[in-house]
């Protein structure tokens, strides 16, 4: 209720206001207070509202995922400006997904990885990427790249080419189908019950595909698009066994995560074809049936808070380190980078940094790493912790935004 008495305020302020330019930064203030309340992060909300007023007509235009935006315009909003008669509102917020979407309001992963951008283009930045099986939310189409968020609630542009467009029905029946996951760091799909046999595809960890058959030594597979295939069965196991049996434990964590060193680092990769530092904890999490946020800026704000004295005490094995710069007077902290604490008499960590590598906090040690001790910003516990930001996979035996 607050915010609407800001919002009303500010509308008043506007209405006596008789000057253009002052008009136009009063526009700009009221946009930027909506942000705040709406979209604080851009990067799991789309907020690109515009405010322009011509003569006597205030125009509202653009798009958001957020229905509270459109609500509160339509029913706070353009009410307060029409009372005041100082405006004639001309209102058009479109609310994602939007209808370039039309039934296919739901995207599977088809390749191994899809690489996800910031912006619609292949030449754009790598955002983060998705796993072959993962269920992406369609927003809109722009040609062949179509905006889309992901399970962890990450916005960006995935290429045509990388998923399978599905309806609700559609989607409803890839999900009711049994799966299995890919175990293994790499491997192959293969058009019969031979390795020898040509390849299907190429696969990656945590990868999901409906099982159609199970024969003495592989799973026959299908794919999104329905494309079948063949995956040796030391390479995979039934989703249903793997989410049953998996038990997250700090012991566990490090297990998964030692699997990865020497990987190369990738800006915006979460895979094992190369991650950044929080597609590392990410993908590390994920096959411990955890999904976390993308991002180390986001997974700071998840779990629960440990050691912050700053003193490396009271950690444990699992716990997630954070680093990065140190709020001042005058500006905030910033998160930056992120690894996992091994909790051993080494006091080392795992992380991605140039490659995926263990180092300790330990001066006396080979691996010392002064530069991100120096830097460090606090730990966060996601193991036993309930968080609306941690999905556990034992608890959702599907993810559909």
């Amino acid at each position: 209720m607050k915010h609407y008495s800001a919002i009303f305020i500010l509308l008043v302020l506007m209405s006596c206001n008789k000057h253009e330019t002052n008009h136009q930064n009063d526009f700009e203030t009221l946009k930027d207070s909506l942000k705040t309340i709406y979209a604080p992060d851009k990067r799991v909300e789309v907020f690109d509202i515009n405010l322009n007023k011509k003569d006597k007509t205030l125009t509202v235009s653009g798009e958001t995922t957020n229905p509270e935006v459109v609500s509160v315009f339509n029913d706070k909003i353009t009410p307060l400006i029409d009372k005041s008669g100082t405006f004639i509102v001309d209102y058009n917020i479109d609310l994602l997904p939007n209808k370039t979407v039309g039934e296919t309001k739901y995207a599977v992963v088809n390749n191994s990885v899809a690489n996800i951008r910031s912006k619609p283009k292949h030449s754009a930045e790598l955002a983060t990427q998705a796993i072959l099986g993962t269920v992406l939310k369609v927003l809109k189409i722009d040609g062949d790249f179509y905006l889309i968020q992901t399970p962890d609630r990450y916005i960006s542009w995935v290429d045509h080419g990388g998923v399978t467009l599905m309806t609700d029905a559609e989607l409803n029946t890839w999900q009711a189908a049994p799966k299995i996951i890919y175990t293994q760091t790499f491997g192959h799909a293969y058009a019969s019950e031979n390795a020898n046999a040509p390849i299907v595809s190429d696969l990656v960890l945590g990868a999901q595909l409906a099982l159609l058959e199970t024969g003495k030594n592989f799973y026959k597979i299908a794919y999104p698009d329905k494309r079948v295939g063949f995956i040796n069965k030391k390479e995979a196991v039934r989703y249903s066994h793997w989410i049953k049996t998996v038990e997250p434990s700090g012991d566990l964590i490090e297990d998964t995560a030692k699997h990865f060193v020497g990987s190369p680092y990738l800006w915006g990769g979460t895979s094992t074809k190369g991650m950044d530092c929080s597609g590392f904890t990410k993908t590390v999490y994920l096959m411990n049936g955890f999904v976390i946020p993308r991002d180390a800026s986001q997974q700071i704000n998840a779990g629960e808070i440990v050691d912050s004295n700053l003193t490396f005490e009271n950690l444990q094995k699992g716990d997630l380190l954070f680093f990065g710069k140190k709020a001042t007077d005058s500006t905030k902290q910033r998160t930056t980078h992120v690894g996992i604490w091994l909790g051993n008499e080494k006091n080392e960590f795992i992380h991605a940094a140039s490659q995926v590598r263990i180092n300790s906090i330990n001066e006396e040690a080979d691996n010392y790493d002064a530069f991100n001790k120096n830097r460090y910003l606090g730990a966060r516990r996601y193991l036993g912790v309930e968080d609306d930001l941690i999905i556990d996979l034992k608890k959702h035996t599907t993810l559909k935004l």
